[in-house]
C-alpha cells in the first residue's frame, strides 16, 4: 500500500510542483475523471498531475482527504497485482464541505525501487455537497 499512501498525500496537499514518485518507469495509464481523462505515455505522471492540480484549483478544493475501505478483488501475477479501492474524498468545495465516494482499480508492478503503481482508474459512484 506504500505507492498508494504516497499519491494519496501527495494529492490531499497537491501543492508541490512535481507529481509524487509513486508510478511504473514505463507503462503508465491512468483514467480519471477530469481532462482529458486518459493520461498515457512517457509523461503521463506530470500530464495527470498537472491536470490534478487544475482541477483542484479549479473546484477551490480544500482540506482534501481520503479515506479506504478494505480492498477488494485481489489478484496477482508474477511481479503485477491486481485491487479494486473503496475510497471515500471529502473536503470542500467552493466553501461548501463534500463527499465523493468512488473506487480505484489498480495495477502494481514490482520494479527494482518497489511496489510502483502502473494503471489506475477512479470511479466516483456518488457524490453529496453536506452543507
Amino acid at each position: 500500500m506504500r505507492p498508494i499512501d504516497e499519491l494519496r498525500q501527495a494529492m490531499e496537499r497537491y501543492a508541490t510542483s512535481a507529481p509524487p514518485d509513486v508510478f511504473a518507469s514505463r507503462g503508465l495509464t491512468i483514467v480519471e475523471n477530469f481532462p482529458p481523462y486518459l493520461f498515457e505515455g512517457k509523461t503521463a505522471d506530470s500530464r495527470w498531475w498537472a491536470g490534478f492540480v487544475a482541477h483542484a484549483h479549479d473546484g477551490k478544493l480544500k482540506q482534501l482527504r481520503a479515506t479506504f475501505a478494505a480492498a477488494y478483488d485481489f489478484n496477482a501475477s508474477g511481479d503485477r497485482v491486481f485491487f479494486t479501492l473503496p475510497t471515500t474524498w471529502t473536503g470542500y468545495t467552493d466553501g461548501k464541505r463534500f463527499e465523493e465516494r468512488g473506487g480505484w482499480a489498480f495495477v502494481l508492478v514490482r520494479e527494482s525501487r518497489g511496489w510502483r503503481i502502473l494503471s489506475y482508474g477512479w470511479a466516483v459512484t456518488q457524490q453529496s455537497i453536506l452543507s
